[in-house]
């Protein structure tokens, strides 16, 4: 038995999916293929290594200490064969760049200056991912990634942009009607919330010397778009990146409450492996990046 019978190619990135998803159900979505399928796969796949790579429970799947050990060698295995297949490409085709970024990040700051790299670069095509899923810092379909983090990806290449800072904003509207001055103001207006950053205004509160923050009312969202969205239209006060945002309060769409900004400790970077780095598009990418970025985020109507 060879070893590419035991362990068939398809077989492998199904087992790759399911163990990143945590789950058989998230693994079809994003095959497209059935529940059972991806089941079936995976029990074909161990029978055919002799070892069970899960641990199922009525109610939860984990990986085995086999099955966590098998996904770091095959994260390492798709990453070098999706870096040959693009190294083949960028020999022997036309030059394709996957850039992976947050898709606030995308919208703010990269589209307005996107025009600029194309027209530097007309022979290469770009294909932009803004779906990050949390446990895919730099996935294998990614030549280079913007990410927020705290720098520590071993193995990966890595640049720092800027600091994530966070600042309240409201629309000028909303600053005029509600009369707030003082922060202890807050407690009495409508706060708008990032679901995955919850505590954020409790924090900021505490870094301005608030005990308690006590809202009249939150409005959740669970990206960053739809919080600024909703700023602008005067829904409440809300906690906005501050260096992504800048373009806004240029334009006067958004006014900051007050001037405390709370740091989170987290950073924008650059993210590349070592092998990709090697593909002169891939560096041009990541060099532009790094070179409109890293020193401060300006209003891009003014550069």
């Amino acid at each position: 038995m060879t070893p590419m019978n035991a362990a068939p190619l398809k077989f492998l990135k199904t087992f790759q999916i399911a163990a990143r998803r945590g789950s058989f159900t998230a693994a079809a979505g994003e095959l497209c293929v059935t529940a059972s399928a991806v089941s079936h796969q995976i029990r074909q796949l161990e029978q055919q290594l002799g070892v069970s790579l899960f641990e199922r429970r009525p109610h939860s799947l984990t990986l085995s200490e086999a099955g966590a050990w098998y996904l770091t060698q095959l994260d390492d295995v798709f990453g070098l064969l999706n870096s040959a297949t693009a190294q083949l490409r960028a020999r022997y085709a036309k030059v394709v760049l996957r850039l992976q970024v947050p898709p606030f990040f995308a919208q703010e700051l990269l589209l307005p200056r996107l025009a600029q790299f194309s027209a530097a670069h007309p022979d290469t095509d770009i294909r932009i991912a803004t779906r990050i899923a949390p446990e895919e810092v730099h996935p294998d379909d990614a030549d280079v990634s913007v990410v927020i983090g705290k720098g520590q990806w071993p193995g990966l290449q890595v640049q720092r942009l800027f600091a994530q800072t966070f600042v309240p904003v409201c629309s000028p509207e909303l600053l005029e009607s509600s009369g707030v001055r003082e922060v202890a103001q807050l407690a009495g207006e409508s706060l708008i919330v990032h679901t995955r950053r919850h505590d954020l205004w409790e924090r900021w509160a505490a870094s301005v010397g608030l005990q308690a923050l006590q809202p009249r009312q939150e409005v959740r969202f669970d990206t960053m778009s739809a919080v600024v969205d909703a700023a602008e239209r005067g829904l409440g006060f809300a906690l906005v990146s501050a260096p992504l945002t800048r373009g806004r309060f240029a334009q006067g769409a958004l006014r900051r409450v007050f001037d405390q900004e709370i740091t989170t400790g987290e950073s924008y970077f650059v993210l590349l492996r070592a092998a990709d780095a090697e593909r002169p598009s891939v560096r041009a990418l990541s060099d532009w990046l790094v070179e409109e970025f890293r020193s401060g985020v300006a209003d891009p109507q003014s550069t």
